[in-house]
């Protein structure tokens, strides 16, 4: 079960990295702090989504629009219908997910030796994906807030 902290500042987001074999998930807030953040392979994905807006306020999934996304938006429409859904451009979020993956988990001396553009992290960054996608929604909910 995921647990957030007191200090979750409302609303929050579901980001959403949508794939085939495995999805990214991540709970964000409007400051921009992760609360949690997972790759879950999709056969427990619809499970998961279940139980985390059974016990979390969630204000709208923010899903990536390439790959599998309208199969996916299918999916969380007819299992969660009473959910928000935006879709945001994913286009190089893994890119910037992999430079992001060593500002969260920085790399250790002897990786640090290994230049960044060549440095790739040890595990899927599909998570770390769906925190860009929310960080994308944000900026751009901000940028239309200022205009």
């Amino acid at each position: 079960m995921i647990k957030l902290s007191s200090a979750v500042t409302p609303p929050l987001y579901l980001g959403f990295d949508p794939g085939k074999d495995k999805c990214g998930l991540a709970l964000v807030d409007s400051q921009k702090i992760i609360h949690w953040h997972e790759v879950i392979l999709t056969a427990k994905v619809t499970a998961t989504l279940e139980t985390i807006r059974q016990t979390i306020p969630i204000d709208c999934v923010i899903l990536g629009d390439q790959t599998h996304s309208k199969y996916w938006q299918n999916i969380l429409q007819t299992t969660l219908p009473s959910l928000k859904i935006v879709t945001i451009d994913e286009r190089y979020s893994s890119l910037e997910a992999r430079s992001r993956y060593w500002e969260l988990y920085p790399p250790s001396l002897w990786q640090r030796l290994i230049p960044q553009g060549l440095r790739q992290p040890p595990r899927p960054v599909d998570d770390i994906v769906a925190i860009v996608l929310v960080e994308r929604f944000l900026a751009k909910v901000q940028a239309h807030d200022r205009s």
